[in-house]
């Protein structure tokens, strides 16, 4: 309704025209490959590497000897400078979580005498804590990635009880208490109705490999950050208005003081054999998975299902993708997917390994030479770090470190600069390389597209090179001028989708330009770009745009290229010429 003025007067008005669309928020990169815990297949976010540890484990015993996943390694480095970080834990087919069943105070209560079950939100066999409690109450098979449950205490009087999850490895006189919930009930009508208060929420991924989808079960979201919870016995009203126990015989549904394991758990299928890690990894055994084609169940599959889901933009936010242990010469298939969701994406960058430790370089560049795309890098050869958990070194592929200098570039400049070289590109974790490259070595590799790293006297490991795959010589073909696009083109989508179903005006068009313009020029500022031109308006918004309901926008930018070599001619003059000035 227009405002009704009638006697003359002066009146004052706002318009608030500082409205500011929220930009580009903190965004990291997904890995996806084997842990020792947490769920599988379940993009789950990280923003530090003790939560990763939380959540997703470090060090494990397989055989006789400990190790830790090149997933680790890598996340280890990438979340010292980066973060966050999408975790995609992957395992073969028919893995399963743990559960237990806490009893109730009577058999009479439920057919198998279960108050209610616990599940962990892990899967695997390593959530395997039970077994018979030894001395101090040990669980012989708990430790530090599984847990153990206890019900501390119960009141009749209130229908309440008491539970705590300590650490699998624990004692009964040095208990380690990871969560504790107090005053939990079974009566679905309180406030502290267990599953409100701990949760009871589960995903599974659905629907098949090339099409996977997240699907939500359960009415209550998680709380604890090790179990959800399946009630088996309700005590409705438990207490009435008075406060008293409306029926008495309901005290005997509720839980047993008492402690309990887990059990159930399962990894699923394996690679044949001995699981083989670091330098001694092959085709169908990659720390004990089958990587040698994308359907085996032994862990194909399940990476291919993994990148399928990060290909989905509007559900994760994500700017490269990560796959340590997958190299192009022996498990081609997960490389090809990697790369593909990327392109797919089209704001997204993968690192990608070429082979495994002791190619040599004729190997190396004939691999890449597989590949045409500006969304992907190649870096070699394997580096030597130290393992910090286990005390001791270990043999990784370039693309488990890479992440990490990526991530120091952006930290101490921006994406749009070269992470490379002896400022932005040194590898402090490396021990020492493969192999040294000799300066032929890094012309052979650099001329077939695979970035060196090299080795200086008193500098270390360094990354030597910036070319993508693309064979095309062009601005993308410089990892550098790749991630520049990526960053603009985020920024960009995620301002813009404010804008979406507004009327396609002049001022709709002025809010879009006002947003990116500023935002080019910070750019350029900060020499990402040599020049730019953003044009918006009735050029190329013509009437037929118009009426297919598009708002048309051309974005027009010079890069800043990298200086990569550097060319000094020094010129010996005859005695007595001048120099001028």
């Amino acid at each position: 309704m227009a405002e009704k003025i009638i006697s003359p007067g002066v009146f004052t008005r706002e318009n608030d025209l500082s409205f500011l669309p929220q930009g580009v928020g903190e965004i990291g990169a997904a890995i996806v490959g084997p842990t020792v815990k947490g769920p599988v297949g379940i993009p789950t976010q990280v923003t530090s590497y003790a939560e990763y540890v939380e959540k997703f484990g470090n060090t494990f015993k397989s055989g006789s000897s400990y190790y830790q996943y090149l997933t680790s390694h890598t996340a280890e480095q990438y979340l010292q400078n980066g973060g966050p970080l999408t975790v995609v834990r992957i395992a073969g087919s028919g893995f399963s979580h743990a559960s237990s069943s806490v009893a109730t105070g009577s058999e009479a209560a439920t057919e198998d005498g279960t108050a209610f079950k616990l599940r962990t939100l892990s899967d695997g066999a390593n959530l395997n804590s039970f077994s018979t409690e030894t001395t101090n109450n040990l669980l012989p098979d708990g430790t530090k990635d599984n847990i153990r449950w206890e019900v501390t205490s119960k009141d009749n009087n209130t229908g309440t009880f008491n539970l705590i999850i300590r650490r699998g490895d624990d004692t009964s006189v040095a208990k380690t208490v990871l969560e504790s919930w107090s005053n939990l009930s079974l009566d679905p009508n309180s406030t502290n109705y267990i599953a409100k208060v701990i949760g009871d929420q589960k995903f599974e991924v659905r629907g098949t490999t090339s099409d996977p989808y997240l699907q939500l079960s359960g009415s209550f979201s998680n709380k604890s950050r090790y179990v959800r919870v399946e009630v088996l016995q309700n005590t409705i009203d438990y207490l009435d208005e008075n406060g008293d126990v409306r029926v008495a015989a309901a005290s005997a549904s509720l839980p047993v003081v008492g402690s309990g394991s887990f059990e159930g758990g399962a990894d699923g299928t394996r690679a044949a054999g001995a699981a083989k890690f670091y330098d001694s990894i092959t085709s169908t055994n990659a720390q004990g998975f089958n990587l040698s084609d994308g359907t085996n169940t032994a862990g194909g599959a399940s990476y291919l299902q993994a990148l399928q889901l990060l290909q989905n933009q509007d559900e994760y936010d994500i700017n490269m993708i990560l796959t340590p242990g997958a190299n192009q010469n022996q498990h081609s298939a997960i490389v090809d997917k990697a790369i593909k969701v990327c392109e797919a994406r089209g704001d997204a960058f993968t690192i990608v390994d070429p082979a495994g430790y002791g190619a040599s370089i004729t190997t190396v560049t004939d691999e890449a030479s597989d590949y045409n795309s500006s969304y992907a890098a190649m870096y070699w050869p394997w580096v030597q770090v130290p393992d910090n958990q286990l005390g001791k070194l270990a043999w990784v592929p370039a693309g488990t470190v890479l992440p990490g200098v990526l991530a120091f570039n952006d930290r101490v400049s921006h994406e749009w600069y070269a992470p490379a070289g002896l400022n932005r590109g040194g590898i402090d974790a490396a021990v020492r390389a493969e192999r040294k490259l000799t300066h032929t070595n890094r012309d052979t590799l650099y001329a077939g597209r695979v970035n060196p790293l090299a080795t200086f006297p008193g500098q270390g490991v360094c990354v030597w090179g910036q070319k993508t795959l693309q064979k095309k010589p062009s601005a993308l073909d410089r990892v550098n001028v790749r991630r520049l696009l990526i960053n603009l083109k985020k920024f960009i989508a995620s301002t813009s989708r404010y804008l979406v179903f507004e009327n396609n005006t002049n001022e709709t068009r002025n809010r879009f330009l006002s947003t990116v313009v500023p935002y080019m020029e910070r750019v350029q500022q900060n020499n990402g770009l040599f020049a730019f031109k953003v044009v918006m308006d009735g050029t190329n918004n013509t009437p037929d745009i118009i009426d297919r309901n598009i708002m048309k926008g051309d974005i027009y930018i010079q890069p800043a290229k990298a200086a990569e070599f550097i060319v000094v001619d020094f010129n010996v003059m005859p005695t007595g010429a001048t120099f001028g000035e």
